[in-house]
């Protein structure tokens, strides 16, 4: 994929996520909000993996770990769900150690607790991204 084919996945990511959020408002788990925009996603024609396990390579080991990615879209971008009052930095480090661990080029950062998600809603992009071609 391309840096532009990317950055297209992403708005179309956002408008799914603000029309889960207008049509249900803040205040619900995040597993709900997760649900949706799934769905959302997947009635587009996209690709969505949920809960993705991940694993971390430790030495010589490979270790299964509890953490769980919310959401793959095209096998590309990482989406974090949160439902929280303002977003914090360990958030986003979260993102950033999921999309280092799956060798992902985009995450978002979406917290459905908020008046406007396109406002409060975090891109973030590693070095897996600045490689692509324009």
């Amino acid at each position: 994929m391309t840096k532009t084919q990317i950055t297209q996945l992403s708005y179309d990511i956002i408008g799914c996520a603000i029309k889960v959020h207008k049509e249900l408002g803040p205040g619900l788990l995040e597993s709900v909000y997760e649900m949706c925009l799934a769905y959302e996603l997947k009635e587009k024609g996209f690709i969505v993996n949920q809960q993705i396990s991940t694993k971390i390579n430790y030495g010589k080991i490979e270790i299964e770990t509890p953490l769980k990615i919310d959401l793959l879209v095209n096998d590309t971008v990482i989406i974090e769900i949160k439902t929280v009052e303002s977003l914090l930095p360990v958030h986003q480090a979260q993102l950033m150690i999921y999309m280092k661990i799956l060798r992902k080029p985009q995450g978002l950062l979406i917290n459905f607790y908020t008046d406007n998600i396109s406002k409060s809603m975090i891109p973030l992009v590693n070095e897996y991204f600045t490689k692509l071609p324009e």
